[in-house]
């Protein structure tokens, strides 16, 4: 699942998958804002099966957190 969740932030956000990681800030590393987070929070959802509550979204600060949710919810 990781790498699912790295291979379409990476189409999002147009960067080398290989430059992500669990650890990677989705924010402060790899430069998303608002309306990047937006659809790949709807991407998520659409792909997982999952509904990502307003108030987490901001609870997801790194790519693990992501991964960790959608596992957490699916």
């Amino acid at each position: 699942m990781l790498q699912n969740v790295i291979d379409m932030i990476a189409k999002q956000l147009k960067l080398d998958p290989s430059t992500i990681t669990a650890d990677s800030r989705l924010i402060e590393d790899l430069k998303a804002d608002s309306a990047n987070i937006m659809v790949m929070i709807m991407d998520l959802e659409d792909q997982f099966g999952i509904t990502v509550e307003d108030d987490q979204i901001m609870k997801m600060k790194t790519v693990g957190d992501v991964c960790a949710y959608i596992e957490a919810h699916q």
